[in-house]
């Protein structure tokens, strides 16, 4: 509840508000990462756990999971097909740099996954050691890495209590983070979608959501809220948002066109786009999302098998969550908004 109350006044007065508080959310876990890892590298055997990060085990790009794993890990960290890039941008100027930004935002993404992998695996390089296994042993993927065996690591540590602290306080911040953004991207489409209605009640509006969502997430901290978290990722956003990403990228390159859109960007930049985005944007990003969610679709029992054997009707319910009209991400409603705004411009 605490939480959700911390979200709702950051962002009840919308970007202004939200703006403010991103800066401490997004710019604590690196103030964290950086301590962890002047930590990590000084434990026995932390060099063992880096060297077996660093080593690449090429065998496994055969397997479908991997690619998968890796998509959702990019569409989870950016962001792309939830709404909320699309939700924040809007309130910049037309002429925005959004080139600049792009590449930014990736290159940090992606520099900051690599500096996370150090942290865990100098820290699992020491469990290894002290439990005389190895890091292959030790490690779990998915919500066991980070909720049962890194706090297991790090209380072996002399000042456990401080460790665990500001490591749990660097979830919580990447969680308000990434709590913004989703529900920023909801609450904007519909509040500019109905000024009237919602938009002059944006105070009163963002408290229903924040309520509602805060009873929807309840479930998950019980008992058997692993296994229903497990069930989410799998049947919530996991297939939905590679089938999303898809539509949207046909509609945008092959519908609307790549030619007017790399002349829309040329009126907010001044250039037109280089044939290598072109390229990506016509041929390789649809193909590429495309044959992901194909492997998704034909691999889910693979994503949702384990020791808990889910029953039949759960399957069903997953299934029927994925075509329900209410569970489809945002960021379609978001994107019917701003087509609908350019089509009244031009």
């Amino acid at each position: 509840m605490a939480v959700f109350l911390l979200v709702y006044f950051s962002f009840w007065k919308g970007v202004r508000s939200a703006g403010k508080a991103v800066w401490v959310t997004a710019l604590a876990p690196y103030v964290v990462l950086l301590i962890l890892l002047c930590r990590g590298v000084t434990l026995p055997g932390a060099d063992e756990g880096i060297r077996y990060y660093l080593t690449p085990q090429w065998h496994k790009l055969k397997n479908s999971k991997v690619w998968i794993d890796a998509a959702s890990q990019i569409f989870f960290s950016l962001g792309p097909g939830f709404g909320t890039l699309l939700a924040l941008s809007s309130y910049n100027k037309f002429h925005n740099n959004c080139y600049r930004d792009a590449i930014l935002t990736s290159s940090i993404n992606c520099l900051t996954s690599f500096l996370a992998g150090f942290v865990i695996f100098s820290v699992l390089g020491y469990m290894a050691h002290v439990q005389n296994k190895s890091v292959a042993d030790v490690g779990l993927e998915g919500p066991g890495l980070v909720f049962i065996v890194y706090p297991e690591a790090i209380a072996m540590m002399t000042g456990s209590v401080f460790w665990s602290i500001i490591f749990f306080l660097m979830l919580i911040t990447l969680g308000l983070d990434s709590t913004f953004g989703g529900l920023e991207a909801m609450i904007t489409a519909l509040c500019d979608e109905y000024p009237r209605l919602l938009g002059r009640h944006r105070e009163i509006f963002v408290a229903c959501v924040v309520t509602f969502v805060y009873i929807c997430a309840l479930p998950t901290t019980t008992y058997g809220g692993v296994y229903l978290v497990n069930f989410l990722n799998v049947f919530g956003p996991g297939l939905a948002i590679l089938f999303v990403v898809f539509v949207e990228a046909a509609g945008v390159c092959w519908i609307y066109g790549v030619d007017r859109f790399s002349t829309d960007i040329e009126t907010m930049l001044g250039h037109r786009p280089g044939l290598y985005w072109r390229l990506c944007w016509t041929y390789i990003s649809p193909t590429f999302l495309l044959t992901i969610f194909v492997f998704s679709l034909l691999g889910y029992e693979d994503m949702i098998s384990g020791e808990y054997v889910y029953p039949p009707w759960s399957i069903r319910l997953g299934w029927a969550l994925q075509h329900h009209p209410s569970c489809v991400s945002p960021a379609i409603l978001f994107t019917n908004c701003t087509l609908h705004r350019v089509l009244l411009l031009r």
